[in-house]
């Protein structure tokens, strides 16, 4: 018999929302992640994300360990507090650094428009960060330990690793027990960063199964892919449009838009002028956390560093502009839909249910000429997900409470999910050297953790696959 219980307080129907609470014997806890719902989720598992959303008991929960910084993982944080957790929020060096910053556009765009709130929850998220060097154990109560481990998802991502000893582990026949947190894996061909390394050692794993059904393009796949509809929009005089999470994903797409342009540089013959082409960042939150990501490159992989030895800028070139303020926003998009000038546009937000991209998208998405690539997970219930399906059927979707046909072309590049496709969750858990005695399956469809419980079932035939059949701890195989 175990001497914990793990709660379940978000991503059990989908893939938002994440958060889980290690309960020990004594009372004691830790929660992992405090994320928002999003899309369809977010009346499936919560009332409205405007809403108090903390709707268990804090009492005993000693600190809160933050896996990444993207707001279905910490997107509730202001509740939280508000709920009367003062305790340490644990998380790695370049998360302490980006959160702060997340935080404070997530309450702008969802939360309140009131500055001198924003800055105080702000101040206070700051007060109790504590930034962990990756693979060292940090002790935050009597009997706890805590290790967390480069995830490879986006920058300063991490899987945790939780140690419960002493009279905290007294059934425990090796004198401790050892609970692994996946958050987000990411996919080993993530530019800038590395990819994840198991832990030698798990009892129970809480893993993520976002694409838990299905294989990735493979890089040079994805870029090839990606030129493919750049050339398609320097010929039509069109916009690509592309919503991406402004941390993690714009940076990959920038990483290879950089890539792409040097290599035609080099090509005498090339059929189209990309010397026209405008690379155009629309997010000042994603300007920010651009400049972050340069300022920690001593955490990029190899690759990204041998590139600015070379002299090389992966994520500052010369055709990349970068727009601020709401009416040079504002002004882009009049620009873009009239002019017949070449671009591509990085917008936030990633399933286009708020943000810049939206005004792109209205402006544009009736007009041929055009372009739209879909780069990251699109949750059901999001415009997102509704251009994806519906787009190349020639389809319509709702946008700020009308309805768009969908002229443009839409285009799915799986190729740049920052998370781990079904064969990297598998290997991750194969190369362990201790597997896990039980899975639990949560950040995922129901499609999704079926089929990826299926295959670990193959891999593992005497583990326990469980599958959280909602909120709270309740378990079906």
């Amino acid at each position: 018999m175990n001497d914990f219980s793990l709660l379940h307080h978000g991503a059990t129907s989908g893939v938002t929302g994440s958060c889980h609470e290690l309960r020990a014997a004594d009372g004691s806890a830790l929660l992992v992640d405090c994320g928002l719902f999003q899309g369809a989720e977010e009346t499936a598992d919560s009332a409205s994300i405007r809403q108090p959303a903390i709707d268990f008991p804090i009492a005993g929960v000693h600190a809160l360990v933050i896996t990444h910084v993207h707001v279905d993982h910490v997107g509730r944080l202001p509740w939280l507090l508000a709920a009367g957790f003062d305790g340490p929020i644990l998380c790695s060096e370049a998360s302490a650094e980006l959160l702060p910053l997340v935080l404070e556009d997530a309450m702008k765009v969802g939360i309140t428009p009131d500055q001198s709130l924003i800055e105080r929850l702000v101040a206070r998220v700051r007060q109790q960060l504590v930034a962990l060097p990756y693979k060292q154990w940090h002790a935050p109560a009597p009997g706890w330990q805590v290790k967390l481990h480069p995830a490879g998802h986006i920058l300063g991502s991490a899987y945790v690793e939780v140690r419960l000893s002493g009279a905290l582990a007294a059934s425990a026949s090796s004198g401790d027990w050892r609970i692994v947190f996946s958050g987000d894996l990411g996919a080993p061909h993530t530019a800038l960063l590395p990819a994840p390394r198991p832990p030698w050692r798990a009892d129970l794993l809480v893993l993520e199964s976002t694409y838990g059904d299905r294989l990735h393009q493979g890089r040079s796949a994805r870029r090839r892919l990606l030129r493919q509809v750049i050339e398609r929009a320097l010929r039509n005089r069109g916009t690509v449009m592309i919503p991406a999470f402004s941390v993690g994903r714009s940076q990959e797409i920038l990483y290879d838009l950089e890539s792409i342009i040097a290599s035609q540089a080099r090509q005498a013959d090339a059929e189209v002028d990309w010397s026209a082409l405008e690379i155009i960042v629309d997010s000042p939150l994603a300007a920010r956390l651009t400049a972050a990501h340069v300022r920690l490159r001593h955490l990029w992989d190899a690759e990204a560093r041998r590139r600015v030895e070379q002299g090389r800028h992966p994520l500052a070139f010369e055709q990349l502009y970068t727009v601020d303020s709401h009416a040079e926003h504002r002004q882009t998009v009049d620009y873009l839909s009239r002019s017949g000038r070449p671009a591509v546009v990085i917008a936030a937000g990633g399933m286009c249910a708020g943000g810049r991209i939206v005004n792109y998208l209205k402006a544009m998405i009736g007009d041929p000429r055009h372009d739209i690539v879909l780069v990251g997970y699109q949750a059901a219930g999001t415009p997102g997900r509704a251009i994806q399906d519906f787009g190349p059927r020639g389809g319509y979707v709702d946008l700020d409470g009308s309805r768009h046909t969908i002229r443009a072309a839409v285009h799915t590049l799986s190729g740049y999910s920052a998370h781990a496709d079904q064969d990297g969750l598998c290997a991750f858990v194969k190369r362990m050297r201790h597997p896990p005695r039980q899975i639990r399956l949560v950040h995922g469809e129901a499609k999704a953790k079926q089929a990826l419980g299926d295959r670990l079932r193959q891999i593992l035939p005497d583990a326990e696959i469980c599958i959280p059949d909602g909120l709270g701890a309740g378990c079906s195989a």
